[in-house]
């Protein structure tokens, strides 16, 4: 088991999971395929963090990344930006800038024949 975490990438926690639905129990290959053509601007940070476990399971365990699955993929909310936004009247709209960690968990394909 490989893992792999980027920490206070600044998207909300929810439009990165739902990137990470789709690669999740895919084989490493599949699921860099998939992040490539996909539309959504969280396919960036998750492709990194995907492609830097794949690295860590090939130099520090041996493994090749054709033998990997994605057996965890989660997105955790991270620390909130509060701003504030003048207003009409001296008030001030609140602005939250939501962050969040993302986690990929690597481990070896089992090919049952």
């Amino acid at each position: 088991m490989v893992t792999a975490v980027a920490k206070y990438i600044r998207m909300t926690p929810n439009k990165v999971r739902r990137v990470l639905n789709q690669i999740r129990g895919k084989s490493y290959k599949e699921a860099l395929m998939i992040l490539e053509f996909m539309p959504y601007v969280a396919c960036k940070p998750v492709l990194q963090v995907l492609k830097s476990a794949g690295a860590n399971a090939e130099s520090n365990q041996g493994l090749k990344k054709s033998n990997l699955k994605i057996s965890e993929a989660y997105a955790d909310p991270g620390p909130i930006i509060k701003r504030f936004r003048p207003r009409a009247q001296g008030r001030g709209y609140k602005i939250q800038k939501l962050t969040c960690h993302i986690n990929i968990t690597l481990s070896k394909l089992i090919n049952i024949i």
